[in-house]
């Protein structure tokens, strides 16, 4: 008889090595109540903490330095965390054993993948890209074929992938190819969608970026540092070490944290000004109404101790407020049916890149949701229809106003 590596066997080199690769693969769900899975009662939390606080560290530096770095800089970030997020995801269905069996088949993926992220950002940065080389006449030429020809090369490219899977079709192997040939175009689907937004939103101002993204990341720190230390109340069976009191401490926290980040970043013209094309530099321009300051008197009920009857305030800052709503309310539902996703494929985490995280995937699930509804906000108005929009708004409330009064 075999003897069971678990009951005394020695640990050989190979068995770490398998536990190690291994480490994204859940752990058999025992018989407990939820509660005993919060995270106050897990034995090892501070060892947790520790390196998870430290990823963090590291995360949030790295995130400021790409910051500072500028537009284009930021965009490499994002195009890099969508290599990574559809590295994790193409190895998730993946079988060794069958690959072994189709060669080049893997290409083929990344063919659809790169075919597509030339569609996305091609649409994206085609006008910047002009204006970047408007005054070179020969690159001038060669931008302008490309965006002529920008959705016929996209279309050929992928009819080029099409056939080549046809043409890779393999008896006995139809059921895997064509379930990996859907399941890469989800993954091009969950990919894009939310980073194209993201991209737009960045070349529109970094602000529009950066104060959505922060907030996703004030309110996971908090909801895990409020569960870490009060959570009691289980929320949701999908994530069992998810609370109640996490949940709406880091909800009032986002809230907050949106009023004044919303403030702090609206003072920058380097993060509020759209950048018109593809050159690095600091960037300076009319930041429109949203982010010149109004003063606001204090309601008579203020406290008479506090030292100002009046406060400075952007206009902005309101805005800031149904974000911090929507990235604490609405957005942890990304994280959600992530969690319920993973449980479905029966694995812990999408990747082990992140020490204490996960995957690159597992830290973008609630990104995916934020970046849509910011698109709603910037992309679907020009900056003209915006500023029309507000005045307009802004109108109707004075009269209404004047009308009650």
């Amino acid at each position: 008889m075999q003897k069971d590596p678990g009951c005394g066997a020695p640990s050989t080199p190979t068995a770490r090595l398998r536990r190690r690769k291994g480490s994204t693969e859940a752990l058999p769900e025992v018989d407990k109540s939820n509660g005993d899975n919060l995270l106050v009662n897990d034995r090892n939390k501070y060892k947790s903490f520790l390196i998870r606080t430290y990823s963090t560290v590291w995360m949030i530096g790295g995130f400021t330095f790409v910051i500072y770095m500028g537009h284009l800089y930021i965009w490499a970030m994002v195009v890099v965390i969508q290599i990574f997020m559809a590295k994790e995801l193409f190895n998730l269905l993946r079988r060794a054993s069958e690959d072994r069996r189709l060669p080049g088949f893997r290409i083929l993926n990344w063919h659809f993948f790169f075919t597509v992220m030339l569609f996305v950002y091609g649409r994206i940065l085609s006008q910047r890209l002009v204006n970047t080389v408007a005054s070179d006449k020969v690159l001038y030429k060669l931008v302008s074929k490309f965006i002529k020809y920008h959705m016929v090369t996209c279309y050929f490219l992928y009819i080029a992938g099409f056939v080549w899977f046809i043409l890779t079709l393999k008896k006995k192997m139809y059921k895997y190819q064509f379930s990996q040939f859907a399941w890469t175009h989800m993954i091009l689907i969950v990919v894009f969608t939310q980073s194209s937004f993201t991209v737009a939103n960045i070349f529109e101002g970094i602000f529009w970026f950066l104060l959505p993204a922060s907030l996703i990341i004030v309110n996971d720190v908090a909801a895990y540092v409020f569960g870490f230390f009060f959570g009691k109340t289980p929320l949701i069976k999908l994530s069992p070490k998810k609370t109640w009191e996490g949940f709406i401490g880091a909800s009032v926290a986002t809230v907050i944290s949106a009023f004044f980040l919303a403030n702090v970043l609206g003072h920058f013209q380097w993060l509020t000004c759209p950048r018109k094309d593809l050159s690095s530099g600091w960037l300076h321009c009319d930041p429109g109404t949203l982010f010149k300051p109004e003063d606001f008197a204090l309601p008579e009920w203020f406290p008479e101790w506090f030292p100002w009857r009046e406060i400075s305030i952007l206009p902005v800052q309101w805005h800031a407020l149904c974000l911090g709503l929507f990235a604490s309310i609405i957005a942890p539902f990304g994280g959600f049916f992530a969690s319920g996703f993973k449980r479905a494929f029966n694995i812990k985490d999408f990747g082990d890149s992140i020490p204490g995280h996960g995957g690159i995937t597992d830290r973008m699930d609630c990104q995916m949701v934020m970046a849509i509804i910011i698109d709603q906000i910037i992309m679907n108005l020009s900056y003209e229809e915006q500023r029309d929009l507000y005045t307009q708004l802004g109108q109707m409330i004075m009269e209404r106003a004047i009308g009650e009064s």
